[in-house]
């Protein structure tokens, strides 16, 4: 009986054990529940009901946007086209997340932020920290009772006696972040009566590099005529090809000259590409690579298996399989 007790414990604490590891572990793989380690969400003081939904991954701890959004006043629509969900916030702010797309479009600005968003059971999953941040609301964890609590964060009203000086001092931000954060260009625009949000998303200070209509709209056709019969993953693939080699010193730096330099895109000199007009998917496609979704890492090559063939072919490192492309480095 004794000795039965031991292994029970054992098993126990093995079961713990593994459960603190793979929570604690960085991978990309490495990802479980809260909910099965205790884990809840609060907001305005009120459960969140997130069941089982809520997941930990690198570290972080994600949750379903729309539920949390809603909870806290915002407004929700879905693209399921694109895969990216629009939430109006009760200030007036407007954020789209896509998915596994580090941009984020805030008051039609863009910014990368250090996690991607990503789908789970048909449902958009943002870090807490970051979806806190933007819908203008502090999260503090309760270690005793295992929760993250958000509670929404009133603007600061501005008096005559209570301006931009004193807020900035009071919250410890910048007036020029204060300003940026408000949408506003002039100290001279903060008048009594004002209201300022004072949370401040850590990505504002990371913009994302801006694009032109005409990238997206060339990308967009290349990666349509080379992968149209594939998926959108395929088209993505294109996509991020040519964009890894605009960053590679080996080829050239744009994505106009990297498409009609050299031999690997034949449509950039038959005219073919000049006449294509691209579908839904492959502007998807070409809009989530600049955005920063990249689905083949650092290849810098793709090539039909069943037709390319030789030592310099042979040679390369593939490191994706999609469609009827091997891409490779």
């Amino acid at each position: 009986m004794i000795i039965h007790s031991m292994q029970k414990s054992v098993k126990i604490m093995s079961c713990v054990m593994a459960l603190a590891l793979l929570w604690l572990s960085a991978g990309p793989l490495a990802s479980v529940s809260a909910a099965e380690a205790g884990a809840t969400v609060r907001v305005n003081g009120e459960n969140a009901k997130l069941s089982d939904s809520i997941i930990t991954q690198k570290n972080r701890m994600y949750v379903p946007a729309a539920r949390i959004a809603t909870m806290l006043g915002a407004e929700i629509s879905w693209d399921s086209n694109n895969e990216e969900l629009t939430i109006d916030t009760a200030y007036n702010d407007e954020i789209v997340f896509g998915n596994g797309v580090p941009v984020v479009y805030f008051n039609d600005n863009r910014y990368k932020m250090d996690a991607v968003p990503f789908m789970e059971d048909g449902r958009m999953y943002v870090p807490l920290r970051q979806l806190a941040d933007v819908l203008h609301a502090d999260l503090t964890w309760d270690t005793d009772s295992n929760t993250a609590k958000l509670t929404d964060v009133d603007r600061a009203a501005v008096t005559d006696e209570y301006g931009l000086a004193e807020i900035s001092k009071e919250y410890g931000i910048s007036a020029a972040t204060l300003l940026k954060r408000n949408g506003l260009n002039s100290k001279d625009q903060v008048k009594p009566g004002t209201k300022l949000k004072v949370v401040i998303p850590s990505f504002l200070d990371n913009p994302a590099s801006s694009y032109s209509q005409s990238d997206l709209t060339l990308l967009a056709k290349i990666s349509q005529i080379e992968a149209g019969r594939d998926s959108y993953e395929g088209q993505l693939a294109i996509a991020n090809v040519i964009l890894n080699r605009v960053k590679d010193s080996r080829f050239p730096d744009s994505i106009h000259d990297v498409i009609y330099s050299g031999k690997q895109f034949p449509p950039a000199h038959n005219g073919l590409l000049d006449k294509s007009k691209p579908n839904d998917s492959a502007l998807r496609a070409a809009k989530d690579a600049l955005n920063g979704r990249n689905n083949v890492y650092d290849a810098v090559y793709f090539y039909n298996p069943n037709v390319t063939r030789g030592s310099f072919w042979s040679s390369l490192e593939v490191v994706a399989r999609i469609g009827g492309h091997n891409f490779a480095r």
